[in-house]
This record gives C-alpha cells, structure tokens and sequence, in this order.
C-alpha cells in the first residue's frame, strides 16, 4: 500500500510487555510528563481549530477520583510521554480546557494527523470496551481493572473470570468483473451514495467463507479468487475492517436478503464521471475501490474527482 489506513499505523509504543508490571504503571502514573486522553460520551476532546488537534491532559488536570488504576487506562507511550484513557461519567460535558471541545471521531477524520487519529480511536475502543463489561459474564458479579487496564478480573472468589479487549472481525470487499466494480448502497444514505460490500464474520466462519457469503447475500453475485488487500480498524464501537478484492463468477445482480436498497455494477468511465458518491478517502471502502480504479485505469481516482467524495456530484 502507498499509505496506510486511518486509525492504524506505529502511532505510538503500546509497551504491552509492561502491562503486568504495577510498579512501572504506579511510576508512569507518578511522572509529571504523563498525559490523559479523556473520553466523554464517546466523544474525544479535541482542539477548536480548523485542523483540530487531540488535547492531551496533564494528570493533575483531570478529576482526584479518577486519578487511580481502577479509572486509568495506559495506552503507551506517544510523542515519548505516557498516556493514559479514562472516561467522563457526566450528562454535560467538562470544560476541561480553554479552546478544546469534545466531538464524535468519525466527524473529524478529514481532518485530523493520522497519529492523533490512531490515538483517539484507540482511547475510543478502550473506554467502551471498559464500559461494556463493568459485570462478569459468567456469574454477574463486579469486574476490577487490571494489567494497566487491560483485563478485567470478577471479583467473586469462586469465579475469577478474566476478559480482556474484543473485537468484532467485519470483512469489507471490492468485486470486480473486468472493467466493472460491484457496489451498493442501504437506503438510510444520501441519494447516489454507493460504497463496497461489507459484512460481520459470523462464528465458525473462515474470513474468505464470510467474503463468499456477504456477496451472496447481499447482491447474489458468486465470486471466485479472494485476495487480501489490508485492514482498518473501526472503533464505532469495535470493529476491525479487513479489506478484501474478489473476482465475480456471475454477473446478474439479485439482492436476496434486502440489507441493501441498490447494488450495481460501475465501470471506471462511470466512476471518473461521478455516476456515484464514493466513500471518503479516510475509508478503506475508498482504499479498495482506489487501488481497483487505479490499476486498470490511465489516470488515478484521486486525480480525477479530486476531494468531492460523500459529496453530491455536480
């Protein structure tokens, strides 16, 4: 890939090897340098600029009651500082510092630095993860943090379970048929918006098998040759994207389980024209279609329709 995807990327040192260490956490927790990354209603606290930055906190800034590693989740080391997530449990939201503002992530995506976007998507992740599993599972008592956030024990004796962050796996896939790329659109979308196929991976199911069976699904179409192309994580609230090309098999398109208002297939001339409003360049959608356009194509997709994309063609 000439560029990576938002969200991923070496943004900053995880040191997961530390977690289990409570006496490096207790002295990352004591360093003067350490910053916190709040997250208040799923909203990440931003600065009120036209390119936005993410605020990073000094610990003596944010809350007493929320300054602890029950609160306190250690992401790693950004910028060479540590850094921490924690959550705001409040119905208005903080003024926490002067010309900062909370907002939804996937809001600012055009227009924030790839490291701060990796960054506050992984606060995200983490923050509702936490909040998702604050009760065992398995007997329903209270869970405790642990391994710098990164686990959480039930504290029922006889139980113990453990959980730790989960992901929900969703492959996303460019069809193609030659000169034709296989997209579709949900009816709650702008009129003209049309994106890939995508689709959660069910239980048992291979990453190729969900690829055949979303497809099916959704347009009727049969494919062959599935190639891996990257992935992208998706924290709204825990997806991770895994991106896919596949060759079709059959061409008639019939949509079988109406998850889709409209699939059809596209040529590059209809594409280069603006027969469709494409996904954001932030997007592995645009990603896929992208990397399909471009290699059989004179000209590149970003060349041609420029910065329009989730806009309505002229």
């Amino acid at each position: 890939m000439e560029r990576r995807n938002l969200f991923a990327g070496p943004y900053l040192d995880r040191s997961a090897h530390l977690r289990q260490d409570p006496a490096w956490f207790e002295r990352a927790l004591a360093d003067p340098g350490s910053r916190a990354i709040p997250v208040w209603q799923s909203r990440s606290l931003v600065t009120d600029e036209e390119s936005p930055r993410a605020v990073l906190l000094e610990l003596s800034n944010i809350a007493a009651e929320a300054h602890d590693p029950e609160h306190l989740i250690l992401l790693g080391v950004f910028g060479g500082v540590h850094c921490f997530a924690y959550e705001i449990e409040a119905l208005e939201a903080p003024q926490l510092q002067s010309g900062a503002r909370f907002e939804d992530l996937r809001l600012l995506t055009s227009r924030l630095n790839t490291a701060d976007a990796g960054l506050l998507a992984y606060a995200r992740a983490m923050i509702t993860w936490r909040k998702r599993h604050r009760f065992c599972g398995s007997c329903g008592a209270a869970t405790l943090a642990s391994r710098s956030g990164h686990a959480l024990v039930c504290i029922n004796p006889a139980c113990r379970t453990e959980q730790f962050p989960r992901i929900d796996p969703a492959i996303i896939v460019l069809v193609s048929d030659g000169d034709r790329a296989l997209l579709g659109r949900q009816a709650t979308w702008p009129p003209g918006r049309y994106s890939t196929i995508a689709g959660f991976v069910e239980p048992g199911e291979s990453l190729e098998d969900a690829v055949a069976r979303e497809v099916l699904e959704e347009t009727g179409i049969l494919t062959g040759t599935v190639a891996y192309h990257s992935s992208q994580p998706w924290p709204f609230p825990a997806s991770l994207m895994l991106g896919f090309t596949a060759q079709a098999i059959s061409t008639e398109v019939q949509r079988h389980d109406e998850e889709l208002e409209d699939a059809r297939w596209f040529t590059r001339a209809e594409l280069a024209a603006g027969a469709a409003i494409l996904p954001p360049r932030q997007s592995i959608s645009f990603a896929l279609i992208e990397h399909w356009f471009d290699q059989g194509s004179a000209g590149r997709l970003q060349d041609i329709r420029g910065s329009e994309f989730w806009q309505r063609p002229a």
